[in-house]
């Protein structure tokens, strides 16, 4: 079975995670990835551990687990860009790929001939992405662009947390880095998009993607809620702001999700928790009403879901056929009958480390479907392989893109 990307060669230049996270979606797609990595350190996220990924004998290795998880399927070669063999290097890779990803200060690979237009004159048929803080263009484009600052700044942290009139309330960031996400998935569906494009014409092309773009894009019904109204949303917690009630509750043992969709499906709950009144009640019968009067109702629902333990809920409220669910940490996730059945967990084979515990693609396709290949290298693990098998280099000229003299990762000796 081939893959989607088979015969596709993508250059990564880029680094820690939207940039990453673009060329594993490409490389599980099967493209070619090459991660271009600095000589001795390699990717800042291989030392944001602990946890790190152990050895055979139970030891730290050099890489976080932070770097496992955007790094699958793509082959390490080290090459220092601020010295001349290695920027020659680089260009001669880009002569033989069809992507080429990068995430550096605007302006910054210009200095070295790795700029969209010096690469360009090596290969026309380039599509080269950047992925960038703020952008190519406006004002902020040579600022540092960081997803913490990007979700305060772009409106999301405006939108989540609690209530600020509430216990805890206030601003509150995403669990993860959602701006450097959403950015490499956006990215990914440019150069998918510019691939099909060259297909067709021939011609490669320049994507620019920003982190703040994506988070003012990814706001979507609110955003369009401000500007139909001209009213900023607030935070509301883990409640919602049309439909009540559909928050989290806490039960008799953990906290629950009840996500009442419609005015039916508020009945039956209601039947459930044998609390017809709350339903015959004007001010509750209708979303509109118990919109109105949340502050009411909700107070009046809370002590009815603690008085019983959440599977009391999750299974009636199943048979019910009103929206529910738990609240899991990760261990429970992965113990689940449905994320196990989808095959959601993986694990790939690394020589220093046996089987390495990944979180599989998921993207489901039934005639292309994401392969595991390669598990997250080594740093420069590759160095040696890659080029010579695309350059041709001997082992003295492997050694000069270094720009250190230190022996090479990959080489193989």
């Amino acid at each position: 079975m081939k893959s989607a990307l088979e015969g596709i060669r993508v250059l990564d230049l880029s680094r820690v995670l939207a940039g990453p996270w673009c060329s594993q979606n490409l490389a599980d797609l099967g493209a070619d990835v090459i991660k271009i990595e600095r000589p001795g350190a390699g990717d800042d996220t291989r030392s944001w551990g602990p946890p790190f990924l152990k050895d055979r004998d139970g030891n730290d290795t050099s890489d976080a687990a932070y770097y496992l998880a955007a790094n699958r399927n793509k082959r390490s070669v080290t090459i220092d860009i601020a010295c001349a063999a290695g920027q020659r290097a680089v260009r001669e890779l880009a002569a033989r790929c069809d992507v080429v990803l990068e995430n550096y200060k605007v302006g910054q690979l210009a200095k070295y001939g790795l700029d969209y237009e010096s690469l360009r004159s090596v290969n026309p048929r380039v599509v080269y992405c950047s992925v960038t803080g703020f952008g190519q263009t406006g004002p902020w484009k040579h600022r540092p662009g960081y997803d913490f600052i990007i979700q305060g700044l772009g409106g999301f942290m405006s939108i989540t947390g609690e209530a600020d009139d509430r216990p805890g309330g206030g601003p509150q960031k995403a669990g993860v880095a959602v701006s450097d996400l959403m950015s490499g998935m956006f990215a990914t569906q440019a150069v998918l998009a510019a691939l099909f494009h060259r297909e067709r014409t021939g011609e490669g092309q320049y994507i620019d993607i920003a982190l703040l773009d994506v988070q003012v894009a990814m706001l979507a019904n609110m955003n369009a809620n401000y500007l139909v109204s001209g009213v900023p949303p607030k935070r509301w917690g883990n409640a919602h702001p049309n439909i009540v009630p559909y928050q989290a509750f806490r039960a008799a043992d953990q906290w629950i999700i009840v996500a009442v969709g419609n005015d039916e499906q508020y009945r039956r709950f209601c039947a459930l928790a044998d609390r017809p009144d709350l339903f015959d009640d004007p001010r509750f019968s209708t979303n509109r009403e118990r919109v109105r009067n949340r502050e009411a109702l909700v107070p009046l629902l809370a002590p009815v879901i603690a008085a019983q333990p959440s599977r009391f809920w999750l299974d009636g409220l199943e048979r019910a056929g009103v929206p529910c669910g738990p609240i899991n940490d990760l261990a429970q996730v992965f113990d689940n009958a449905q994320v196990r059945a989808r095959g959601m967990r993986i694990a790939l084979e690394r020589d220093d480390a046996g089987e390495i515990p990944l979180v599989a693609s998921p993207m489901k396709m039934s005639a292309t479907p994401p392969t595991y290949r390669i598990a997250p290298p080594r740093v420069g693990e590759h160095t040696g392989e890659v080029l010579r098998e695309l350059l041709g280099y001997d082992d003295a000229a492997i050694r000069a893109v270094q720009g250190s003299g230190k022996r090479v990762q990959g080489l193989g000796g």
